[in-house]
């Protein structure tokens, strides 16, 4: 087969996942005939899709590509042939489900992990009561003013856009734009939308905190979702890979892209980021103390793997709503609000598995760039992972 015909059948194929349930192409900006033609096309049925994806695997080796864009449409067809057969009703052990979506072996965290975090955080939060009174009272404190949110993300939108701009260059039309939306179960989103423009939508349902909201920008957008997306559009898709103009949920391109996106606040600013973000607060008439704010970042670095456990708790090991609600309570210091508008998320049939791309692409790309021997390495990984179609395997 054809490289070009080869490709043609896996973006009809990751097109048809979306008439199985919506939101399941996450961006797609390639040919619009394809779309169409899923679209007027009968619902395609799960087990169908399963089929075709297993061919297209073994067909693979025979389309002669780069071993790089054949390595990323393998795993990705392996994805794509468990979405399926969970949609036709398959039983699959929960962890095995993450591994053939994500491309990683996930393992429950460390509860001495927890406990030393929780060590940390009590000796930087003053008081006598309980930790998780206390963080949520610090948490509250920074509660960002919901008249002020507009305006807060516009400074931090641009600020990071200065940044990144000079080091990993973008086209001079790119745009994002911001929008507050509600009942929602994730905190922020950014929906691709083709010739470098994002549009990033912030759920209005989750207060937004002053430490959070640079995270926030970062992740969605620069040099996060919104940056990867243009910079790949530039690059591989100017070049023929025409795969990348699709991006799929529960893929390793979402492992790849959480990762990234987690690590891209210390990527473009680094240490120093709380001081950074407080000068910018002070600008608007706020006060933060980023000094502190990025103490207490460092020390919760112990909790990655708490949202993880939960869901193990919940998909592998069968444990009720409320004992899940309470373990995240526990550990991660939520309020109750907090823990179970992260068990929805956790809850939710599309994205039940999504948390580990969180946990294990935050550790498994931040393992990678502190490899790097200096700055300068560092910086060039990263670009790396912006620009080329790397997958877990590939780093490991």
């Amino acid at each position: 087969m054809r490289a070009d015909d080869f490709v043609t059948e896996y973006l009809l194929l990751g097109l048809s996942f979306d008439r199985l349930e919506e939101g399941f192409v996450d961006a797609y900006t390639g040919d619009p005939e394809l779309r169409r033609r899923i679209e007027n096309a009968p619902r395609p049925e799960p087990r169908d899709l399963s089929h075709t994806a297993r061919r297209l695997r073994e067909e693979l080796p025979s389309a002669s590509l780069s071993d790089e864009r054949t390595r990323f449409l393998d795993v990705h067809l392996r994805a794509m042939e468990c979405s399926a057969r969970k949609f036709a009703g398959e039983e699959i052990g929960f962890v095995d489900e993450v591994e053939a979506y994500f491309d990683v072996r996930i393992a429950p965290g460390s509860e001495d992990d927890y406990l030393d975090a929780h060590r940390r955080l009590d000796a930087l939060l003053p008081g006598a009561g309980p930790l998780a009174e206390r963080m949520q009272a610090h948490r509250k404190s920074e509660v960002i003013p919901a008249d002020r949110l507009a305006e807060c993300v516009e400074a931090f939108s641009g600020a990071l856009r200065e940044k990144v701009r000079a080091v990993y260059p973008l086209p001079d039309t790119e745009r994002v734009e911001y929008e507050v939306v509600g009942d929602k179960p994730w905190s922020g989103f950014n929906y691709y939308l083709g010739d470098y423009r994002s549009r990033v939508a912030i759920n209005s349902d989750l207060e937004q905190h002053m430490a959070h909201l640079p995270h926030l920008i970062a992740h969605e957008s620069y040099p996060g979702h919104h940056t990867e997306h243009c910079r790949k559009e530039a690059g591989l898709v100017a070049a023929g890979q025409a795969e990348q103009t699709l991006f799929l949920v529960n893929t390793p391109q979402c492992l790849m892209a959480e990762g990234l996106a987690d690590l891209a606040l210390d990527a473009i600013v680094g240490p120093g980021w709380g001081k950074w973000a407080q000068d910018i607060y002070a600008d608007l008439g706020l006060r933060f103390d980023g000094e502190l704010a990025e103490q207490l970042s460092e020390a919760s670095a112990g909790l990655l793997s708490v949202r993880q456990d939960a869901a193990l708790l919940l998909h592998d090991r069968g444990r009720d709503a409320d004992e899940v609600a309470g373990f995240l309570e526990r550990w991660s210091l939520s309020s109750p609000e907090r823990a179970r508008q992260a068990l929805r998320f956790l809850s939710s049939p599309l994205w039940r598995a999504y948390i580990s791309t969180y946990v294990e692409g935050y550790r498994l790309l931040g393992g990678w760039l502190d490899r790097a021997p200096d700055g300068a390495d560092r910086a060039e990984r990263f670009r790396r992972l912006l620009d080329e179609p790397l997958v877990p395997s590939s780093l490991r």
